[in-house]
């Protein structure tokens, strides 16, 4: 897949999430909850992870409807992670996609509650009636939560976090560095890949090049992260840039310096690259290894 057959692949498919996130986040959720919820996941973001959801999916010609299911159930997650992140008792951030944080715009407790509700409406999203429904079979919908959950929960995303906030003021090795960037931001990515990938039929060879593959890109994203935070201006990354310097928060540029940083981000480029040709997918994994150039390559 060329630059040119990517766009519209991109566009085509954020529009179809955009679209499912417009009619299954609720407005009319009580006392103004409906609001905080849609203003923290509609209308911003890069759509990453559905995105990678949607790509594995079609690599492998899986059930179209549970990727679709799965990308919107992903997405709720990052974007419920976010408004609790954003708070003021973990990174107190007032900046986000853009625009003001959940908490700036409705309160603390409202923007709790809001990331609350998306988290649960994910896994609503996941599991709908199987005999009024288009077709999401009860294994592929326990399969998908459990990919889910493992990859949000302790041993993952909030885990990663606990580490984060545990770690301010505190040197940390690379190792430990990576171990928790591969929990707090990696598995949520690397569970995109194999949600897409469980909605398809998969040998255990492509399964793990497809893990390696969401394990590599899930690292560079933050990598690069950590590489935008220090040289892009807030306006650029529609969030406050330099916080985790003002935080005083160990980083890959902090760890290991500005260069090698931009190198190690290279160097998962290049895993990613070579487990999708050990998974022998060819060019039906074409979007997936523009999606890994994409995730190194960006500017914000």
């Amino acid at each position: 897949m060329n630059g040119a057959d990517f766009s519209p692949w991109v566009s085509a498919r954020q529009q179809a999430v955009e679209d499912a996130l417009e009619r299954w986040v609720p407005a009319d959720a009580p006392a103004g909850l409906g609001l905080a919820m849609r203003y923290g996941v509609l209308d911003g973001g890069k759509r990453l992870r559905p995105l990678l959801v949607m790509a594995a999916c079609e690599a492998l010609d899986g059930h179209a409807e549970a990727a679709l299911r799965a990308a919107v159930a992903v997405e709720l997650i990052h974007a419920y992670s976010l408004v609790h992140d954003d708070m003021p008792c973990m990174d107190n951030d007032v900046l986000r996609r853009g625009k003001p944080t959940v908490h700036v715009q409705f309160g603390e407790a409202q923007a709790m509650l809001a990331g609350d509700a998306m988290q649960a409406l994910a896994f609503e999203v996941l599991t709908p009636d199987f005999s009024n429904d288009a077709g999401v079979e009860p294994a592929l919908q326990a399969r998908l939560v459990s990919l889910l959950a493992r990859s949000a929960g302790h041993a993952g995303m909030a885990g990663g976090q606990a580490i984060d906030l545990a770690s301010i003021g505190h040197a940390l090795g690379e190792p430990a560095l990576s171990d928790m960037h591969r929990r707090k931001t990696g598995a949520l990515l690397q569970a995109s890949v194999l949600m897409g990938a469980a909605c398809g039929q998969t040998t255990p060879k492509v399964w793990q090049a497809l893990s390696d593959y969401g394990a590599a890109i899930g690292l560079a994203f933050q990598v690069v992260d950590d590489i935008l935070d220090v040289t892009q201006a807030s306006e650029t990354l529609g969030k406050t840039a330099g916080k985790d310097l003002d935080h005083n928060k160990p980083t890959y540029v902090s760890v290991l310096g500005l260069d090698a940083a931009r190198r190690h981000a290279d160097a998962l480029r290049e895993q990613a690259h070579a487990a999708l040709t050990a998974c022998g997918l060819g060019a039906r994994a074409g979007a997936l290894a523009v999606l890994a150039d994409k995730v190194v390559q960006r500017e914000n």
